[in-house]
């Protein structure tokens, strides 16, 4: 690779950010020289960002830490198209209400990672619904449809992905990589943006943008992408059996976001160090080159600063005492997720495989069934008997709680109200 100058991408190759990136000398040159305006989308398709989206959050963070200028764009008007890129069918359309509900919600975890303001490097936060919401279909198909060729666009791994597996790619999807274009363009116009950042099954959206900017506007602009993220086994980082890593608090506790960084495979913790700390490499090749158990001591430092960027340093304390006593005391700790249950309902008797449908723990009877029938569920640290086997107010322990237990990682208190 090119010897880089710039401060923001001799960091970004330092720490395995880069993926692909366009004109990649005249970007170090322009970050070298001054500052570079950036941006990445978040579409606002649920009520909180999974931490596959941790990875570009980190990514805005660097740039401004380096000194330049981050632009977090959220979706409201591309999250009513749909974004196809990576997805074997189509999503979910939703109503403008749901998706304002989920951006007012999405907010909120950006002030933890970036700095707001007025200043020449401070973020802002932007929503592509103010500008496309407006647009003239048959102007904006005149002014910009010349520039795209459907043959390039089915050419896009986006496209080709679902076309391959024989999944309807629809035309309200196929637009969407027109609007991300033309997002770059309306960015680069209103605010001197000149580099959009994501995720590398975003590289065509990204591209059209670049081309669509170079061409309307003659601007000079570049993309940038991050690898895609998945464990050393293969998992797509965000996703767990019990569902997804979510960023906020009212989503997932601050204990079972934790608890997911420290259960990190033994071959990921290097990386993840790199990627979504802001620890020094050499402390960071320190950790990594533990052994044996030794390494669960660089897990815990792991969870302890990716919990404490998104949810601070008490929560990160917390998390941390309360697995310790859980695991290393056999205590309860003060932090376990805890579910409130009517005490009436559990005087009358609840069934195993609905008290851990009830508590979170598993999404269907099926799925209770087959876990209490392979013993990997327990009721106070002890097997349950069967699937029908029936939880009362006579389980409650001297707390007041009932512990569930799936393996050894996973506790979640039933309290009576």
């Amino acid at each position: 690779m090119t010897n880089l100058k710039s401060d923001f991408l001799k960091a970004v190759t330092e720490r395995g950010y880069m993926h692909q990136c366009t004109g990649l000398e005249a970007l170090d040159q322009k970050a070298t020289d001054g500052i570079v305006t950036a941006y990445i989308g978040f579409d606002c398709t649920a009520p909180s960002l999974h931490v596959g989206s941790l990875l570009p959050i980190m990514m805005l963070r660097t740039l401004q830490k380096t000194g330049h200028k981050p632009i977090v764009l959220m979706g409201g008007g591309t999250t009513l198209v749909g974004d196809p890129s990576g997805k074997d069918e189509s999503r979910q359309l939703l109503t403008e209400q749901v998706i304002q509900a989920n951006m007012d919600s999405i907010q909120k975890v950006f002030a933890k990672f970036l700095k707001f303001g007025d200043g020449p490097t401070d973020a802002v936060m932007v929503n592509n619904s103010d500008w496309l919401k407006t647009l003239n279909y048959i102007e904006f198909l005149r002014d910009f449809g010349p520039h795209f060729t459907i043959n390039r666009m089915m050419g896009f791994e986006s496209v080709k992905l679902r076309l391959d597996r024989e999944q309807p790619l629809t035309f309200l999807e196929f637009n969407y990589m027109i609007l991300q274009a033309y997002d770059f363009l309306a960015l680069n116009r209103t605010h001197g943006c000149n580099l959009q950042m994501g995720g590398s099954d975003q590289w065509g959206n990204i591209i059209s943008g670049v081309e669509l900017s170079r061409r309307v506007d003659g601007a000079e602009v570049f993309g940038l992408t991050t690898p895609l993220l998945t464990t050393s086994s293969g998992a797509k980082m965000g996703k767990t059996a019990a569902g997804a890593v979510w960023l906020n608090e009212d989503q997932l506790s601050p204990y079972e976001y934790w608890q997911y960084w420290r259960n990190t495979e033994d071959a990921d913790v290097g990386r993840f160090l790199r990627l979504f700390t802001e620890l020094p490499i050499n402390e960071i090749e320190r950790l990594e080159a533990l052994e044996g158990q030794a390494i669960n001591e660089a897990k815990k430092v792991l969870a302890d600063h990716v919990t404490r960027m998104c949810h601070g340093e008490n929560a990160a304390k917390t998390a941390h005492e309360t697995a310790q006593k859980t695991f290393e005391q056999g205590q309860l700790g003060d932090d376990l997720p805890t579910v409130d249950v009517e005490r009436a309902k559990l005087e009358a008797g609840i069934s195993a495989f609905s008290v851990l449908i009830l508590a979170g723990i598993c999404q269907s009877g099926g799925e209770a069934k087959r876990l209490i029938k392979g013993g990997g569920a327990r009721l106070n640290d002890k097997a349950f008997s069967d699937a029908n086997q029936v939880v009362t107010a006579k389980d409650l322990n001297d707390d007041g709680v009932i512990k569930l237990s799936v393996g050894k990682k996973r506790h979640v208190l039933l309290r009576a109200v």
